[in-house]
């Protein structure tokens, strides 16, 4: 797979400054020209004023100008337009409207093994010491409504390259750029708008450490967790953030490395959503403030 990772996002918001705020206590660090940082993705997000919050511009990891040739082939082929410019190459998806930038970037190394062997006698583990912050590794995915889900599933497999790893039936798509199970999930909706964004850390004890680090003095922000998904078998928790969207922590992603089968599930409704953990909140499925906002649209009609 040329695609090798998510580069970073451009997330729109009417309080930028209340969101960096937020996403510097979930553990980010700020950047130049107004990123925040992950400990190995680097500069992964940028926070720029929008009248609603969504995904203005998505940038996807490859090795060179060969890989950004072969892409904007795909993509005229289908019939998008494209930008090119050194190292980098550009389109919109129109399902989503999203910017996606494909860009010649390095690798992220793969994450340290956990440390083998049985657990030493006489003494508590080692994660009940930790009191260090937690850092997100990386961004991990993004999920995203589209207005047309079958077009933004052609974009992005047949023009970018991104390879599907397990659907909901007529509802959303997994698809990767890299070894993890899914880097973007692409689902059906009634508007485009961004549900939320993933940022691995090393195991659930991070998780926990980080949500309850984050909820100690704004219980308001927990939106779902602790539980593992299903689908992609990831453990998490979701917090919102003040813009709205759902930020996850998130560690223990399947992987699946290039050249191994791996055969894709259809899978029904919710079906495959959680395996276990707390039900998720009522709006998950359509957020309530995407659904006011649809409202707002109907009435002004």
């Amino acid at each position: 797979m040329s695609l090798h990772r998510l580069v970073g996002i451009t997330m729109g918001v009417p309080d930028v400054a209340a969101t960096r705020e937020f996403y510097r206590q979930f553990g980010l660090r700020p950047s130049g020209e107004g990123y925040l940082r992950t400990q190995d993705g680097g500069p992964q997000l940028r926070v720029t004023h929008s009248d609603r919050r969504r995904l203005l511009a998505l940038a996807v990891g490859v090795d060179d100008e060969d890989d950004l040739d072969r892409i904007g082939h795909q993509l005229r082929g289908l019939g998008v337009e494209t930008t090119r410019a050194p190292g980098e190459l550009r389109a919109t998806d129109p399902g989503t409207a999203i910017g996606v930038i494909v860009r010649i970037a390095d690798r992220i190394p793969d994450a340290p093994a956990p440390a083998a062997g049985p657990r030493p006698h006489n003494r508590r583990s080692p994660a009940v010491e930790r009191d260090h912050d937690v850092r997100p590794r990386k961004l991990g995915h993004v999920v995203v409504g589209s207005v047309d889900q079958e077009a933004s599933q052609r974009f992005f497999m047949r023009g970018v390259g991104f390879k599907l790893s397990d659907s909901i039936r007529g509802e959303a798509s997994f698809l990767r750029c890299s070894t993890d199970h899914h880097n973007l999930l692409v689902a059906k909706a009634p508007v485009q708008y961004l549900h939320h964004t993933a940022w691995e850390v090393a195991d659930v004890d991070e998780i926990g450490r980080g949500a309850t680090a984050m909820l100690e003095s704004h219980p308001e922000r927990h939106a779902w967790g602790l539980g593992r998904h299903h689908i992609g078998s990831n453990m998490f928790w979701y917090l919102r953030d003040p813009a709205g969207n759902f930020s996850e922590y998130y560690s223990d992603l399947d992987c699946i490395v290039e050249g191994v089968e791996w055969t894709p599930e259809v899978f029904e409704g919710s079906q495959g959503l959680y395996n276990w953990g707390p039900r998720p909140p009522g709006d998950w499925m359509l957020p309530e403030d995407i659904a006011a906002g649809m409202m707002g649209l109907h009435s002004e009609r």
